[in-house]
């Protein structure tokens, strides 16, 4: 076991912290509420997924910048807000203009989603001004309400936003308190300590990564942990060792070279879809749909893909437009590193190609090429904050009429992401027809031979995949029904249309 170096230390509404007693498997929101009696910040379904317990969280980047954004607060780990500052709704003070324009617009009623709707609002506002409906309905994509209705809500942050952003202007840190613009870069000293037998570990070099899962394989990676807090939270499961990826600087890359875009394992959700905006900015209204803000914060790229789900959202992009994974493990002279299509690392449900000890160091995304088109879409029973039903991304190239280079990738049709070698024969070479879309519709049925399960049965994951691919047809042409990516169906759905 290794000794506590240092406790947990961040600031609390402005208050310095300094934690020692909690055992890796606390969750910042359990600590608020029992330990802080910080009860504004309330829990309802301890999975990340209705926002009740957001709090906003701000740091210092590498370069000094500072960031706040939103976080929930149920699915993260104490121990991984060490350095940063937490935010919750008592820190406001009640006087923020969020908390008034809620008043004045009649945006609360039984109160108990409230204080995670306003400090979801608190997090976007002081990035920016809310300029339109859409804008508002994504900032409050993750929070749930039961009994006032989205309206009054939406009006409250658009009021705010006038009043915070007038004239539409922007500023660092907007209607936050002083002491988050104050906020002082992290000590550079690494976190750990062991607890109930359970280690945390926060290394700092790929190496130390290596060396620390070759003493212990079955070590919890946690980089934003929205996948493993439930792990936690519903499983009632704990690891021998956690080993936090998010104090690494190396796997903190993210940038766009003349071949690619490189993504390491710590770059959150958010940034990584940034990047990517670069080549592909068609890809915007699927990535909104992914999840939430506070989860696309929080979350990472590389553990997305490295959570292995069928019903992930990231992979079929990734697959679809040829994306590798770096691996690496400890090795007798220096670590032992391979590279392999992403399609590859999945065998079975569960099942990856890694050897012990063995984990993703980052993601490498091909540029856009000439003449390259790519569509994405997910079906899921909500419009927001869901996980698929089906999901498909198609690339291609469309040159001297024929279409080339077809990649087709699919979630939620059997046990891991697959690509649709069928239905991509049938494209691949063929004019851009819509009577060709259909047949490689038709041809899904011998690549997958999806389940019935809770979320959608075996018949229409096959039809609704297949319609999928006759709207990407309609969505590139600009005719018939509405497309993948279209913004009166958003509208409509939104209830934005007058």
């Amino acid at each position: 076991m290794i000794p506590s170096q240092r406790s947990i230390r961040f600031v609390l509404d402005g208050t310095p912290v300094a934690v020692d007693d909690a055992p890796p498997s606390t969750m910042l929101l359990d600590w608020l509420r029992i330990r802080a009696q910080a009860t504004g910040t309330k829990e309802g379904c301890a999975e990340g997924d209705c926002g009740a317990c957001t709090v906003v969280l701000a740091r210092r980047d590498a370069d000094g910048a500072l960031r706040t954004e939103p976080c929930n607060a149920c699915i993260r780990p104490l121990a991984s807000v060490d350095g940063l500052g937490v935010l919750t709704v008592e820190g406001l003070g009640g006087t923020h203009p969020v908390q008034q324009a809620m008043v004045a617009c009649h945006g609360s009623q039984c109160g108990f989603c409230t204080p995670g709707f306003v400090t979801a609002m608190a997090a976007r506002l002081a990035t920016g001004p809310v300029s339109d409906h859409t804008q508002a309905c994504e900032a409050l994509a993750g929070n749930l309400c039961r009994c006032t209705g989205y309206r009054p809500i939406v009006a409250a942050l658009r009021e705010a936003s006038d009043t915070l952003h007038p004239g539409g202007a922007a500023g660092e840190a907007a209607g936050l308190p002083a002491w988050v613009k104050a906020l002082p870069a992290p000590e550079a000293a690494p976190l750990a300590f062991a607890a109930g037998g359970v280690e945390w570990v926060s290394p700092q070099t790929p190496e130390a990564v290596d060396a620390l899962l070759a003493e212990t394989p079955d070590a919890w990676l946690l980089a934003g942990g929205t996948d493993i807090g439930l792990w936690v939270t519903k499983q009632l499961r704990e690891p021998r060792r956690w080993i936090r990826l998010g104090a690494v600087g190396a796997l903190q890359v993210r940038e766009a070279t003349a071949t690619g875009f490189e993504i390491g394992a710590a770059v959150s959700l958010a940034d990584a879809f940034a990047l990517l905006r670069a080549d592909h900015p068609e890809l915007d209204r699927y990535w909104a749909r992914f999840a939430s803000p506070a989860i696309r914060a929080s979350g990472t790229l590389v553990g997305n893909i490295a959570n292995g789900s069928p019903i992930g959202d990231a992979a079929p992009v990734l697959i679809a437009l040829g994306a590798r994974v770096v691996l690496r493990r400890a090795g007798d002279d220096g670590p032992l590193m391979r590279e392999l299509p992403l399609e590859a690392l999945y065998r079975d449900y569960r099942v990856q190609d890694r050897a012990p000890g063995e984990w993703i160091e980052r993601v490498r995304i091909p540029r856009r090429r000439p003449g390259q088109r790519v569509i994405a879409a997910k079906l899921s029973k909500r419009f927001e904050q869901d996980i698929s039903a089906v999901s498909l991304a198609l690339s291609c190239e469309l040159a001297q009429g024929t279409l080339t280079g077809v990649r087709i990738a699919l979630g939620g049709m059997a046990g891991v992401v697959r690509r649709a070698p069928a239905a991509e024969a049938v494209l691949e070479g063929a004019a851009p027809e819509l009577e060709t879309f259909a047949r490689a519709g038709a041809a899904l049925a011998a690549d997958f031979s999806p389940l019935d399960d809770m979320r959608a049965s075996r018949a229409y994951r096959l039809a609704a995949a297949a319609g999928l691919l006759e709207r990407a047809w309609h969505a590139w042409n600009g005719d018939g029904p509405a497309g993948v990516d279209d913004p009166a169906l958003d509208a409509l759905v939104r209830g934005s249309l007058p």
